[in-house]
């Protein structure tokens, strides 16, 4: 009896060990990769900003975007990224520990720039999730952790690249966990993703990065605007399938062109045109502007398709960024517009289409409850929980990102494993 008593207690020693020392372990790697993507988002986020500012000043620069679009190319090609396959690429090395290096970090970062330089229509959270994720890819091997651990800090670089340029540090851990399965949390990150999700966030801060900050306006709960959140959740969920749907067919489309300098200068040419034949530039760079001014006055009717449009031939092309801050923007603008239609205040509309909507294309119900959390206080957290259960399941098994997986059917208690890519669903 005292044999397997000892026994017992040697094991429970052992594995408290292991506990413990795992648990100082992400502290401190958390920590690592809070303070160094926190300090590289913040330079981004800076980058971003000034080449925003120099096109606002320089209108006629948006008819040298096939130039930046031939530069992107060219460059990707001088760093041995010739077949890049954006943030698919970061599921990848979570999932299947694909390798990620510097040269991802360096090439998304410059292309970004250079496609907010010259007008293309695009976000930066996908340059945020490459740039996080190819560090902690890289850290990885420098570090010479194991397989599973490699995966741990990639999603740790995940939530702190997004975390320093959103000022949301749970949804970017959360959304780190979520995003590459759909259906279970790689809960094994969770000290990792929220150490430096926190740490990236409070230097970022620090340092200037700010993000959306907008007033919104909730109603009192009643039967009548439950219905009407209702129905307007339901539209959301079949604009995140038209937008996934755009993106789809432009990019058939571009890939006609099999070169890829041409097809990127060709984009790039065709979104130049289009500016020109709608006679404005809200619908180049990310266009933070319309999506404040969403929340104060109704959007103009054809403004969030007019986005989707701009987005998807900008990205679709070869241009770099991300798609989310679009999906924002086309979130933001058909709120705004459809609650002024059903009476209800256009903040309100803009809010929950923004959250609806970025859930409705990343599959991310958890993630993007948070995220309304974060954005907009709690104060309305009931009508955001049931737009988000209604866009996750009426969204269906389309997507952003053609890696995700999504494990479990969004109707039944039934193990599916469906890639998003793919296209018997």
């Amino acid at each position: 009896m005292r044999t397997y008593f000892l026994k017992l207690i040697n094991i429970i020693r052992t594995k408290s060990l292991e506990t413990v020392l795992g648990f100082v372990k992400w502290i401190i790697l958390g920590g690592i990769m809070g303070v160094l993507l926190g300090l590289i988002g913040t330079g981004f986020y800076y980058c971003i900003e000034s080449a925003a500012r120099f096109r606002d000043g320089n209108k006629w620069i948006i008819w040298l975007l096939p130039i930046g679009g031939a530069a992107i190319v060219s460059f990707y090609s001088a760093l041995g990224c010739r077949n890049d396959r954006g943030t698919n690429l970061v599921l990848l090395a979570v999932r299947d520990n694909e390798k990620m290096g510097l040269n991802h970090t360096l090439s998304i970062f410059v292309a970004s720039v250079i496609t907010h330089l010259f007008g293309g229509s695009s976000g930066r959270e996908g340059a945020a999730l490459q740039i996080g994720g190819s560090i902690g890819s890289q850290l990885g091997r420098t570090f010479r952790l194991d397989e599973d651990d490699k995966r741990i800090l990639t999603m740790c670089g995940m939530s702190a690249a997004f975390s320093a340029l959103f000022n949301t540090p749970i949804a970017a851990a959360f959304f780190a966990m979520e995003v590459i399965s759909v259906g279970i949390f790689h809960y094994s990150a969770i000290v990792a993703c929220v150490i430096s999700a926190i740490t990236a966030n409070e230097i970022s801060s620090h340092l200037g990065v700010t993000s959306l900050s907008a007033e919104v306006i909730f109603p009192e709960s009643n039967v009548g605007v439950y219905i009407k959140v209702l129905i307007f959740t339901i539209l959301c969920a079949l604009l995140s399938i038209l937008f996934c749907v755009v993106m789809g067919i432009v990019s058939i489309g571009y890939k006609k062109i099999r070169n890829n300098t041409v097809r990127v200068m060709t984009g790039g040419l065709i979104v130049a045109l289009l500016t020109f034949l709608v006679g404005t530039y809200d619908y180049n760079g990310a266009g933070g502007g319309i999506i404040a001014s969403a929340f104060t006055e109704p959007a103009k009717p054809e403004a969030f398709v007019l986005k989707i449009v701009f987005t998807a031939l900008t990205l679709c092309a070869g241009f770099k960024g991300g798609e989310i801050v679009p999906v924002f923007f086309v979130g933001a603008t058909f709120g705004s517009l459809f609650a002024d239609i059903m009476g209800l205040d256009c903040s309100l509309g803009a809010s929950i289409g923004m959250i609806a909507l970025f859930c409705g294309v990343t599959n991310c119900p958890i993630a993007s409850l948070l995220l309304s959390i974060e954005l907009f206080g709690s104060e309305g957290l009931i009508f955001f929980a049931l737009a988000c259960a209604v866009s996750y399941m009426l969204s269906g098994y389309r997507g952003l990102y053609s890696e995700q997986t999504i494990l479990y059917s969004k109707t039944k208690t039934r193990f599916i494993n469906k890639k998003i890519g793919n296209k018997d669903h």
